[in-house]
């Protein structure tokens, strides 16, 4: 397996009015384009597994830290994080190359923006591959509104948007101890209840689980959030309910071509009606918790390579 040291050096990358720390891979592999994008309370550096497999096999891998994350911009506006910027923003990024479409990978958060994406701007989107979250049906309610009927005020998606700050400061005052505790193989990354889990993990002592990193690769997770806080990156909650409104009129169906990478042991529930949304989709599942393709980076990159075999998408892609 490759080491934190194979990870490419960054660029920060103007793009939809703000700048972007950009890892890529791959360049001479140009017209096909794969981007991926991580979850929270990630970084690009989470898909370190993926980037030189991606290369190798001939794509141009390109990995954002996205907005209020890394060296990327952190705007003040909470709406500023909402699925019209972040979505602009893999929009942009697209043009910057120079791409009419791309691949597009999601982890956790990264799966939301990336269906997000592919609803609002099907066109630049030719294929999805996204790992734990599933295609959220948007439903008759806002999505927070109806996490805090059923979950109550104190779980950590409802604590984030009805008390603004408070984790904000827990987390930014533990980095180290909330990501340590965080990334644990098979451990559930956040009990619906009770109390605000991500604040107790911030406060535990003692992790419990096999670590999902070595402590140098923490640590270059560790060192960005001390760096940029986490504020930007929770901003994302606190427009759940304001995405459910921007995405009232868009086609609830993506139809591109979709693998649907799920891990047996993570909490994240699996959808029961996926197929109804996503009609041309794959599912895998791997024997592992919410962190897939670090705790199961070979057979991630396996099934990643395998499929876009199968879906021909080893030709190249469109580019302007």
């Amino acid at each position: 397996m490759p080491n934190m040291i194979d990870f490419p050096k960054p660029s920060l990358v103007p793009v939809n009015g703000v700048v972007l720390e950009v890892f890529e891979a791959g360049r001479e592999n140009r017209g096909k384009p794969i981007v991926l994008c991580h979850g929270w309370p990630e970084h690009a550096f989470s898909w370190r597994y993926q980037v030189p497999a991606l290369a190798s096999a001939g794509y141009h891998v390109i990995v954002p830290n996205q907005r209020g994350y890394g060296k990327s911009s952190r705007p003040t506006e909470v709406t500023d994080y909402d699925i019209e910027h972040l979505s602009g923003d893999l929009v942009a990024l697209l043009d910057h190359y120079g791409y009419d479409d791309a691949i597009f990978v999601g982890h956790d958060w990264g799966a939301m923006v990336v269906w997000g994406l592919t609803l609002l701007h099907p066109g630049r989107v030719s294929r999805v591959i996204n790992l734990s979250l599933p295609y959220q049906e948007r439903g008759a309610v806002p999505w927070i509104e109806s996490m805090e009927r059923v979950l109550g005020d104190d779980f950590y998606f409802v604590h984030f948007n009805r008390y603004p700050g408070v984790a904000d400061a827990i987390l930014d005052a533990n980095a180290f101890r909330f990501l340590r505790n965080l990334y644990r193989k098979n451990v559930p990354p956040a009990e619906p209840a009770p109390g605000m889990t991500m604040i107790n993990l911030a406060k535990a002592e003692t992790p419990s689980g096999e670590p999902v990193m070595s402590d140098g690769e923490l640590a270059v997770l560790v060192s960005a959030f001390e760096a940029s806080g986490f504020t930007g990156s929770i901003n994302w909650y606190r427009n759940l309910d304001r995405n459910w409104h921007l995405l009232a009129d868009a086609d609830p169906v993506i139809q591109q071509p979709t693998l649907m990478i799920y891990g047996d042991r993570d909490t994240v529930a699996k959808s029961g009606n996926l197929q109804q949304f996503v009609p041309n989709v794959d599912v895998i599942s791997f024997d592992c918790g919410h962190w897939i393709q670090q705790e199961r980076p070979e057979e991630t990159n396996r099934a990643i390579l395998e499929w876009l075999r199968r879906q021909g998408a080893a030709q190249p892609g469109a580019r302007r």
